[in-house]
């Protein structure tokens, strides 16, 4: 099968079974890879309302159709469960090389489902697959693993879990390559809940691709476009300083931030603070540059921080979101400890976003004498407060004292202590990364509706922007703006590309360029069908375990600013239920967020869940 290695591996590790599985080319098809592809495997082996942490519940670690092979941007993977946070679907994609490699090992994707007795990892060579006895690295960094194992295999990718993970934080990330992270919703606790340390990959198994002379003509075509498109300023903005090149212009818009939401870039944070921390003021420590598989952009890089405090030699370069957590939202202006905290989550296997968000939540509690010093284990952790916020970081990571209820996120936090929940800025109970929603209105919907809550590149990603005057909406039309972000959006993630991708591609491009791998060929209306059945099938998980409209929600400061009282989101109120009602229209859902049956029956693929529903 083109573009495929046509088979699925499946690991129980209650009982050591392992079992191969061919990979159904019409499922492939209608399904594409990636989150999607997870979604309809998980909801046909899973059962439903399955305890996050039990035998029964499953996790993936699922390929795209582009991985592996040359075509521009294929580099990201995406590992799938179900979310400790809120009960719900999670995915969450990561790029570096580890996608790549499980593909060329032989599979297009590995389920795992069972509990180990003792701490275990996945070896697959070639198709041979092995399970091995891992407690030599349980409660290794990632840094520390990655190398041991590489000692044992030679040359390998590895997809891990730090002791955040072992831990059974709800901030657990997937870790590869080092620095690459699947960091949102949970699933490194899932892993680490079945005593899964790793999966480890090596092989050299050749992808065949339909038609390589159009994938050649579709990367040049891309290439070109890079260089001469109106987006290719901000293309080469991401080559040379990464995603952290907007960090500054964010926090001055009022897009990143501030205070845990509660303040204005150019009152709380100026230009003076944001730009000594923003990767370009940070440019100067930068030794090299770092591309993921098969990218022609490579927004990452390596910096020599100095630093009398802690060692920062060869440190990876914060993202922008990183920048935000750690920085802004706390009104925290040292990159040191910002550099620091983030090497901290990447060792430990943490979610960057939602430790800083609740960070941030707690330096609120603390300022208004809803949360003691006693309470924070003798911290003073106030805004600003670099060595304090190091210090939470890293009780957070190591699952230390307070850092053992934060490490469960603010929402969870906030339960445990019985109060502080008027200060959350969470969707569905996970913290919300930095593109203010109340900035970017249609984000407001995204952040709530999508099958993953509170996710940035999900969904229209901000559509409704073109529907502003001033800070007056007119919401005419935002549903079916929104239904073409998601159809977007949704392909790029199940094809295995990086969202960067659409800086200088079209849809159609995109389609041409997986067509071109596979030899799948798809009309206008198919295409439009294969995005809303991607993003259906996601949801379809949601349902089976009980949830409704009812059931996602989002914090008053993700679409209703009292605070803060000057500055560019000042005085902002976002109708996100009137976005939601008019993207459900556009799709075919009830005011529910219900699947209509004749909905499901024109996309196809959903005999199951129609039974289910209906």
């Amino acid at each position: 099968m083109n573009g495929y290695m046509g088979k699925m591996l499946f690991v129980n590790l209650s009982n050591n079974k392992i079992e191969v599985r061919s990979l159904d080319e019409d499922v492939a098809k209608k399904f594409i890879g990636g989150p999607a592809l997870g979604a309809k495997v998980l909801y046909d082996e899973m059962p439903a309302n399955a305890d996050v942490f039990s035998e029964e519940s499953m996790v993936g670690f699922v390929t795209g159709p582009l991985n592996g092979t040359k075509a521009f941007y294929g580099g990201r993977y995406t590992v799938v469960s179900k979310s400790p946070v809120n009960g719900g679907w999670n995915d969450a994609n990561s790029g570096g090389f580890f996608g790549p490699n499980l593909k060329r090992s032989g599979f297009d994707a590995v389920f795992v489902n069972g509990i180990s007795p003792k701490p275990v990892y996945i070896f697959i060579d070639n198709g041979n697959v092995e399970i091995r006895d891992a407690s030599m690295v349980w409660g290794l960094t990632t840094t520390e693993t990655e190398n041991a194992l590489q000692a044992i295999h030679g040359k390998i990718s590895v997809a891990l879990i730090g002791p955040s993970g072992e831990n059974l934080s709800n901030f657990a990330a997937v870790m590869n390559d080092g620095h690459r992270a699947a960091g949102r919703g949970g699933t490194g606790a899932v892993i680490g809940s079945k005593k899964l340390k790793a999966l480890v990959v090596k092989g050299n198994e050749k992808i065949s691709i339909a038609d390589e002379k159009m994938l050649n003509l579709v990367n040049k075509e891309i290439k070109t476009n890079m260089e001469s498109l109106p987006a290719a300023q901000m293309v080469g903005a991401f080559k040379a300083y990464g995603t952290g090149v907007t960090y500054n212009s964010s926090v001055l818009t009022g897009d990143a931030g501030i205070k845990n939401w509660s303040g204005a870039g150019i009152v709380d944070y100026p230009e003076a603070i944001a730009f000594p921390v923003s990767s370009v003021g940070i440019d100067k420590y930068k030794t090299k540059s770092y591309h993921c598989s098969a990218c022609p952009l490579g927004c990452g890089a390596f910096l020599d921080m100095p630093s009398e405090k802690w060692n920062l030699k060869n440190t990876p370069r914060p993202e922008y979101e990183t920048m935000g957590a750690f920085g802004s939202n706390l009104l925290n202006g040292d990159i040191e400890s910002i550099c620091r905290a983030n090497e901290l989550c990447n060792e430990y296997g943490t979610d960057t976003i939602s430790t800083g968000g609740t960070i941030s939540w707690a330096i609120e509690c603390f300022e208004n004498k809803v949360l003691s010093q006693e309470e924070l284990d003798g911290i003073e952790l106030t805004w600003g407060n670099a060595d304090a916020i190091v210090a939470m970081t890293e009780k957070i990571c190591k699952n230390e004292g307070v850092g053992k209820i934060l490490a469960k996120g603010s929402k969870a936090a906030a339960d445990i202590f019985k109060k502080g929940h008027e200060y959350l800025v969470v969707a569905s109970g996970i913290e919300e990364p930095h593109h203010d929603s109340r900035f970017s209105y249609g984000l407001s919907r995204t952040y709530q509706y999508d099958p993953t809550p509170g996710r940035h590149v999900k969904g229209g990603l901000g559509i409704g922007k073109s529907h502003v005057t001033g800070h007056n909406i007119d919401y005419t039309g935002t549903g079916n703006e929104d239904m073409q972000g998601v159809i977007k959006t949704e392909i790029v993630n199940a094809s295995g590309a990086c969202f960067f991708i659409t800086l200088s591609t079209s849809l159609d491009t995109l389609v041409k360029m997986i067509s071109s791998v596979t030899g799948f060929n798809y009309s206008p209306e198919e295409v439009k069908d294969l995005g809303l059945r991607l993003f259906n099938m996601r949801h379809a998980f949601n349902l089976r375990e009980g949830k409704r409209r009812k059931d996602f929600t989002l914090s008053k400061r993700m679409y209703e600013s009292g605070p803060p009282s000057s500055g560019p989101i000042s005085n902002i109120k976002v109708d996100h239920e009137l976005l939601a009602d008019n993207f459900f229209n556009a799709i075919g859902w009830d005011m529910n967020a219900v699947p209509l049956k004749e909905s499901l029956e024109k996309l196809g693929g959903f005999e199951k869940v129609i039974s289910d529903l209906y």
